[in-house]
């Protein structure tokens, strides 16, 4: 049996370092608030004066997982970006990166998941790879949240970050690789987590945010309901990902969870049974990043060597939709 086997990681964020500090200075909040009720102390932001697009950022962080794989962009068959905040309508971010790489021979596309999107993406590129229909795949995870983020509420504009992290996948046998996906959804809590118009069209940002780019909407979100949603579809999909696998808690060599908030993720992992020193978390560095956050985190993991040969790394995610997802992972990089 073929599964996709993760063979390179890349990742890219913003110059720019937007602190709780600097945004104490944009809306009524402090750094100590932010910190306790979040975890998150800085944020990535995008400038529309370098090249920080989300395409130019999912680019960049592909060329540093193909550079890894010592796969050519050319021999490329299938790239597939999770993202909900491409350049443009259309076409896709992933045909954008597809020109930029030159991977001729590649299909590309985007998949709308919220900040499932990265794991809805490698799900697909896996089943690609099962089915003998590729042999070498791109799977991005790329947001450019600041131009969707409303910087009039303190709510929410103090969480989102942008990024890009990317994997390339390969064929492996049956004992290696991407063991499943588990993905699930509910469109009948939408109105939890979505985008709105702007109402009274674009505002004016202040000087500190000059270079962002803004976008006609913006993200809402019932904060209160969606954490406890959250938690409790976190634990329950990861549950049923290590059940399918014949896993434990104890086997899990390192969980990789979404970057939304840190009392999420201790709440997830308290209830799994897995110790916070197996839980890796950069959202103090990068805040959420929507479906840019998985691929981040496991590339940094990757580089820093937390990710032995043998092991078994747990990916989940909760996201817009509502989504959610699960992957288990035997790391043989």
């Amino acid at each position: 049996m073929l599964r996709g086997r993760i063979i390179g990681t890349g990742s890219t964020t913003p110059k720019r370092i937007l602190t709780n500090k600097d945004l104490e200075a944009i809306v009524d909040t402090t750094d100590e608030w932010i910190t306790r009720r979040t975890g998150i102390k800085e944020r990535r932001i995008s400038s529309k004066t370098r090249a920080e697009d989300t395409s130019e950022m999912a680019t960049a962080a592909s060329k540093r997982a193909l550079e890894m794989a010592g796969v050519a962009p050319e021999a490329l068959d299938l790239i597939v970006i999770g993202t909900v905040t491409p350049d443009r309508q259309f076409p896709s971010a992933a045909c954008m990166v597809q020109k930029n790489l030159g991977a001729r021979c590649a299909v590309a596309f985007d998949v709308s998941a919220g900040c499932s999107g990265f794991l809805y993406a490698l799900s697909i590129a896996n089943n690609a790879i099962a089915t003998n229909n590729c042999r070498n795949a791109l799977v991005v995870g790329a947001e450019r949240l600041s131009g969707i983020a409303d910087w009039q509420d303190r709510s929410t504009c103090v969480l989102l970050g942008d990024g890009a992290g990317a994997v390339v996948l390969t064929p492996g046998d049956g004992n290696e690789g991407i063991l499943s996906t588990h993905l699930g959804s509910d469109g009948s809590l939408w109105e939890l987590l979505y985008a709105s118009d702007r109402i009274g069209g674009p505002i004016e940002l202040p000087e500190i945010l000059d270079t962002v780019e803004g976008r006609p909407f913006c993200l809402k979100m019932e904060g209160n309901k969606l954490f406890k949603k959250a938690v409790c579809c976190l634990a329950d999909v990861a549950v049923a990902a290590m059940e399918h696998d014949g896993l434990s808690c104890d086997d899990i060599m390192l969980m990789v969870p979404h970057q939304a908030n840190l009392r999420i993720i201790r709440a997830t992992a308290e209830r799994l049974s897995i110790p916070m020193e197996k839980v890796y978390t950069n959202l103090d560095k990068y805040g959420n990043t929507s479906s840019a956050s998985i691929p981040i985190a496991l590339d940094e993991a990757n580089r820093k060597g937390m990710l032995k040969e043998g092991g078994y790394v747990l990916l989940v995610t909760f996201g817009a939709g509502l989504t959610w997802g699960a992957s288990i992972v035997k790391w043989s990089l």
